[in-house]
C-alpha cells in the first residue's frame, strides 16, 4: 500500500479553507482513479519536530506509487492539483510525501 500525505499549514482563513476542503477538494480527490481510501486529520495536530504550524493532514491510500502517479496524469488528478492551489496557493504553506510502507515491524 503507498500513500499520499499532504500536510496544510494554518490558513489565513480557516473557514473559507475548511468550506472549500470539506465540500469541493474532497469530493473531487474521491474521484481519483485507484484511490482506495481518504483520510483527514485536523485539529490536535502535534508537530514533534521540524513541522511548524500544521493544520489540517489529508492522507490518501492507493496500492502502489505507480498508482498515485496514474491517478495524478489522469483529468481528474490534474484538476486535484489545481485546486489545491485554491488551499496552499504557496508551495510553503503545504508539504506532501509520497511513499510505499513496508511491512510492519514490531519493537
Amino acid at each position: 500500500m503507498a500513500r499520499m500525505v499532504v500536510i496544510y499549514k494554518t490558513p489565513k482563513n480557516p473557514a473559507k479553507f475548511d468550506e472549500h476542503y470539506f465540500n469541493i477538494h474532497i469530493p473531487m480527490a474521491k474521484q481519483l482513479p485507484g484511490l482506495k481510501r481518504y483520510e483527514v486529520s485536523k485539529g490536535a495536530i502535534v508537530a514533534l519536530a521540524g513541522a511548524t504550524d500544521p493544520y489540517l493532514i489529508g492522507t490518501l491510500h492507493f496500492d502502489s506509487l505507480d498508482a498515485i502517479k496514474e491517478a495524478f496524469a489522469s483529468e481528474c488528478g490534474r484538476a486535484c492539483a489545481a485546486d489545491r492551489r485554491v488551499l496552499a496557493p504557496n508551495d510553503d504553506d503545504v508539504q506532501m510525501f509520497l511513499f510505499d510502507n513496508l511491512d510492519a515491524y514490531s519493537a
